[in-house]
């Protein structure tokens, strides 16, 4: 993956870039919209958002989502839906980046992986760390990557 695919503006924490497109403050915190790539095989530990509805725009690549319990593939011009309060977690299981929107509602989630990227937080060295800080937005990790 180059540097900058997202251009100057973009993060990059654990291979994984993302640049915030929408943010909550131009929104009256009702969301955000985070473009983001994501390298083959890779994929967030198991997780829940507490007060935000989680909607992915596929752009490239596919990837394997998991939802309580049930999986789904979504790839180029599809959506996946993810519920606050679910339990969820994904994996890029194409040969090429992913590239999908993240969008969140309510807003505000974007800073976490500012944070996250700020802090170059390792998984799983850093997870009591990482945990600490996703609790300020509303996230609980529940179990491993897919």
């Amino acid at each position: 993956m180059r540097p900058n695919i997202l251009g100057a503006e973009a993060i990059e924490w654990l291979g994984v870039h993302y640049k915030t497109i929408l943010r909550q403050e131009e929104t009256g915190g009702t969301m955000s919209v985070v473009d983001s790539v994501s390298p083959p095989n890779s994929g967030p530990p198991r997780h829940i958002h507490h007060d935000a509805d989680e909607t992915f725009v596929i752009l490239s690549g596919d990837i394997l989502f998991w939802l309580e319990g049930d999986e789904f593939t979504r790839g180029p011009g599809q959506t996946m839906f993810v519920p606050r309060g679910k339990q969820h977690t994904f994996r890029v299981v194409s040969d090429a980046p992913a590239r999908h929107l993240v969008i969140l509602t309510p807003g505000g989630f974007e800073g976490f992986f500012a944070e996250m990227a700020d802090n170059n937080y390792r998984i799983p060295e850093d997870m009591p760390a990482i945990a600490d800080c996703a609790a300020r937005y509303q996230l609980s990790f529940t179990g491993p990557a897919l």
